[in-house]
């Protein structure tokens, strides 16, 4: 090799082409995504085994405590609710939806009618 040859070989810049870059770019970025579903995912499954507290709400009255004192077997306790007016239904004691009573065989249930969004600044 001539003195030539090694002043353009030591001269030389690695040449590379672009669209390979940029598709390893995007092979990586795939990848941290991928990654990160599968962070997400195992932090769900942690979630799903957490117990919570689901109620239903029929409705609500106020009563004197002379009243309640009062109040016996077969007493009627008027609620804030017409009838076929939907009931509250919370989660953890967090309004999270309302729905219809429905009867099941020989217990009641809840059929939601509309989730409420939650206003997460509160």
């Amino acid at each position: 090799m001539s003195e030539d040859e090694k002043i353009n070989t030591e001269n030389e810049e690695e040449v590379t082409n672009p669209s390979v870059e940029a598709d390893e770019q995007v092979s990586k970025e795939e990848t941290e995504e991928v990654t990160a579903l599968d962070q997400l995912k195992a932090n769900m499954d942690a979630i799903y085994d957490v117990p919570v507290q689901v109620s239903a709400v029929l409705g609500t009255a106020t009563l004197q405590v002379s009243q309640l004192l009062k109040l016996g077997r077969g007493a009627v306790v008027e609620l804030d609710r017409k009838v076929g007016e939907a009931v509250d239904i919370y989660v953890n004691n967090r309004l999270v939806a309302r729905g219809e009573v429905v009867v099941m065989d020989d217990h009641l249930g809840i059929t939601m009618t509309e989730i409420l969004k939650t206003d997460t600044a509160a």
